[in-house]
């Protein structure tokens, strides 16, 4: 237990209070937003410490909606997501380096089946013992082996990301 408290400890993520937001350029107008709900995950949070030594979350890519049914059964299936054989979605972390009000965290992220490495900015609100982190990247969704499908002129290739993270 003292061991613990001196090291800190591993917080789960509170599913409830966190979320994962993107945003797509579509038809060089507008973005659509989706959300894609946090299955689980796992924050190393040294004692008395806002910064985490390692990260881990999963998504549920089968839970993926964007307000629009039609849509949101497209990016299910084989042409993007092919949420029936990936449906989930995983990050770890592979550094974690202090910056001004938070952290750049670089890790490796599954989509798809593929593995990239990516870099999230992540600002920390709260105090050490009730952390908030929000955390925002671009990702690129020809990189994780998705088709090109004859709409993807007009569907923008960078993909904004924000995660909102509360731990338990």
């Amino acid at each position: 237990m003292l061991a613990a408290a001196v090291l800190g400890a591993i917080l789960a993520i509170d599913r409830v209070q966190s979320h994962a937001r993107f945003a797509v350029p579509h038809i060089f107008v507008s973005d659509v937003h989706g959300t894609v709900p946090i299955a689980s995950g796992s924050i190393d949070l040294p004692s008395g410490s806002r910064i985490p030594t390692h990260v881990e979350a999963v998504l549920d890519a089968r839970g993926l909606t964007t307000g629009n049914a039609d849509r949101d059964a497209a990016l299910a299936g084989p042409d993007w997501f092919d949420t029936a054989r990936y449906p989930q979605w995983s990050f770890v972390s592979t550094a974690i380096v202090p910056a001004t009000n938070g952290f750049t965290m670089s890790g490796r992220l599954n989509i798809h089946g593929v593995w990239q490495p990516e870099v999230i900015h992540v600002v920390v609100s709260g105090d050490a013992a009730h952390p908030y982190f929000r955390g925002t990247c671009a990702i690129d969704r020809h990189a994780f082996g998705m088709k090109r499908v004859p709409l993807d002129p007009v569907i923008g290739n960078p993909v904004s990301v924000t995660l909102e993270i509360a731990v338990k």
